[in-house]
Order: structure tokens, then C-alpha cells, then sequence
């Protein structure tokens, strides 16, 4: 997370891309300040959003992929407290001077909220940078509470941009393994089911035809017939970066993620949806070499998928 800012800019990601401008400002300002859509369209009309070197005039206005967002952030705005360094458990894939990267386990959340303000990751990234001065910790990659696997923390705001810039011109790969329930065929292809917060339950996201472009390109991993009873194992792509996207596009096809209790069914195995954040791609942000980073695979999926362990080595360096 940057320092308390007066101006806060970002580089806009898939995450983003397609949503209107104020609700890019809740997305990405909600950490930092309390924001909400009618405040994010007062900063607006008061002119204090810029998005690619202009002054934004429309809250309507779509934002794309990559596009720049600078706010000078009110001195009215409601700053939320900077989270507090506390010492906990990291298990470190690849760490310098630039760039952590964290093995994840299934239970913890990410970044702290008005829910759980203590006792996430980032509280334990604080403390593991503690006595390395001039460093700010910002989350890049995002995960539900319970899918496992990579987490991607930029140290420097300089960092934090470069990577957000890599991600929006598609030089940042992110794959994932899910055990799924069926068999997909065919055994390869992509999803492109556009995506949207369920207006009956806004913790859900459906596919609806007004919904955003969504992109997952998936594989069958397991040989046919190993897996009992049908299950496979299934390593996707992120296309695009929405919320819940693997766990719904996999559903929407009929292959819903073992144990996940939201778009499919509980399962007497396991106690959390069975995707992992298995693998990420990228150019390091320094130095420009190709860097491959991989999370072992839990050994809550390993159980279920009969491996008994923990799956292949965690890192592969630059």
C-alpha cells in the first residue's frame, strides 16, 4: 500500500477495464479511504480525478486497460488506518530488493478490510520488511480468502507501477489448477462468459450477457479416467482478472471446483473451494529477465487428488 497520499495514482488493470470510472475509484481507492460511488462522483465533479492526463468530467465515463488515474485525494476523505506490522508465518517463494512472492495458504486473508483489520497477510508482510527502510508494501495479486497459492507484493511504489503497467499489456501470466467435478470437454478451449455482480446477492457474481468481457483458458491435467470418482484436474489461464472468475466461468459450464460452497457444492474432503494460484510469468520489474515463480500445490488438493504430497518445486528463479 502506498504512503497516506494527497495524489494516488494507478495504472488501470483487467480488473478494471470496462467498469465505469466511479466504480474503478471504490475498487481501488476502498483500501486507502471509505469510498463509496455517490463520494467517488462528488471527487469527480469536483475535478479531482484525472484519468489518462485529463480531468475527468463523467463518473459514466469507461475506463480501459492501462489507462492512467491520478486523484488528488480531498483532505475530507475518511483515510482508513494503515494497517499495523504484526509477526506472522510467511512461506517465501522469491524475495529481493524489489519483489516478494508468498505461498499463500487456504484460510488467510490477503489485505486487511473494516471486517478483519488484523491478522492478514499484508500485517505479516509489514513485519518481514520491518527494519528495510524506504519500503511500502502493495498487493498485486489478489485472492479470494480461501484459494491458495501465489501472492505477488511490489516493496516500492516505482515497483507497484511497472508491474501494473506489465499486467495491463498482457506480459504478466497467471495460471491456476482447480480439481473439478465432471470432466470438461473438450478437454482444452477457452470461456468467455461475460461477467456481473448478482443484483439478488452482491457477494456472488453470475454470467449475464450485460455483464464485462471475461476470458479463462483452461486445460485438462489429469490423464483421462485417473481421477475417481469423476473428477479432473484443471489448469486455467486468467484472460481477464474479474472477481470469482475461474470458480464461476468453471460452474457456468458445468464443472464447478470441488468444495466450493458458493458456485457449486460442499464436499466431506475438503473445507474451501479446491483452486490454487499455482503459477506466474512476468518480467521482472527491474531488470527486465523473465521470471517464473510456482506455489506447491496444497496438501489439502493433493489429498483429494491421491497425489500424497505436496506437489512440484515452489520457485524457478531469473
Amino acid at each position: 500500500m502506498p504512503p497516506t497520499p494527497e495524489r494516488f495514482h494507478f495504472v488501470a488493470d483487467r480488473g478494471d477495464a470496462r467498469l465505469r470510472l466511479d466504480q474503478v475509484l471504490v475498487r481501488r481507492v476502498s483500501p486507502l479511504a471509505r469510498l463509496s460511488r455517490n463520494v467517488a462522483q462528488q471527487w469527480i465533479d469536483a475535478g479531482a480525478v484525472e484519468l489518462d492526463g485529463r480531468v475527468a468530467t463523467r463518473a459514466s465515463a469507461t475506463v480501459r486497460e492501462g489507462s492512467a488515474v491520478a486523484i488528488a485525494v480531498p483532505s475530507t476523505a475518511r483515510m482508513r488506518t494503515r494497517p499495523a506490522a504484526e509477526a506472522g508465518a510467511l512461506a517465501i517463494l522469491y524475495e529481493d530488493e524489489s519483489l516478494l512472492a508468498i505461498n499463500k495458504p487456504p484460510g488467510t486473508v490477503v489485505h486487511p478490510s473494516y471486517k478483519q483489520a488484523a491478522g492478514t497477510l499484508l500485517n505479516a508482510v509489514l513485519w518481514h520488511v520491518r527494519g528495510r527502510a524506504g519500503l511500502t508494501p502493495g498487493i498485486l495479486t489478489r485472492l479470494d480468502k480461501d484459494t491458495s497459492g501465489i501472492v505477488l507484493v511490489a516493496l516500492t511504489p516505482g515497483v507497484h507501477a511497472t508491474l501494473q503497467r506489465d499486467a495491463a499489456a498482457g506480459r504478466v501470466t497467471k495460471q491456476y489448477l482447480a480439481l473439478v467435478a465432471g470432466v470438461p470437454k473438450p478437454r482444452s478451449g477457452r470461456i468467455t462468459l461475460p461477467i456481473a455482480r448478482d443484483p439478488a446477492d452482491r457477494r456472488r457474481v453470475i454470467t449475464t450477457p450485460g455483464g464485462a468481457a471475461s476470458e479463462t483458458r483452461y486445460e485438462v491435467v489429469s490423464p483421462p479416467g485417473r481421477l475417481r470418482p469423476a473428477t479432473s484436474l484443471v489448469r486455467c489461464e486468467l484472460v481477464t482478472g474479474r472477481t470469482h472468475q475461474i470458480r464461476v466461468h468453471l460452474s457456468a459450464q458445468g464443472w464447478p471446483i470441488v468444495g466450493d460452497r458458493v458456485y457449486g457444492a460442499p464436499h466431506a474432503q475438503i473445507l474451501r473451494q479446491a483452486l490454487h494460484a499455482w503459477r506466474i510469468a512476468l518480467p521482472h520489474p527491474v531488470t527486465r529477465e523473465p521470471l517464473v515463480i510456482e506455489a506447491p500445490l496444497p496438501d489439502d488438493i493433493a489429498a483429494l487428488i491421491g497425489s500424497g504430497g505436496s506437489g512440484k518445486s515452489g520457485r524457478s528463479g531469473r
